[in-house]
């Protein structure tokens, strides 16, 4: 009866541990779990980050491109404003000469 009883006890004793490994792998793979899927989140983000970083390449690109776009034009109207200028002394002097003819 002292080894059935032994027995009993160690049965019980061992199906304690054998519980308690369970669930420390148990808390083991739902941890790991947590951490696979913070790393595909994680790689997630990074890849959205490099889209955006992409997409704002780009948008600097084209922002370079019209900005020296406007340059020229800036350059060009600065050619015209000094053409019509010089017109309108040229005018002045033409009605300043019409005028005395004109006396």
């Amino acid at each position: 009866m002292a080894s059935a009883d032994s027995q009993s006890r160690f049965g019980q004793s061992v199906k304690g541990l054998l519980s308690d490994k369970v669930g420390s792998c148990s808390g083991d793979v739902i941890a790991l779990t947590r951490q696979v899927l913070k790393g595909s989140r994680s790689q997630e983000l990074l890849g959205q980050a490099a889209r955006n970083m992409v997409l704002q390449e780009d948008a600097i690109l084209h922002s370079e491109d019209s900005l020296r776009k406007m340059s020229i034009i800036t350059t060009h109207l600065q050619y015209q404003q000094e053409a019509i200028q010089k017109n309108v002394e040229h005018s002045k002097n033409l009605q300043d000469q019409l005028s005395h003819l004109l006396k």
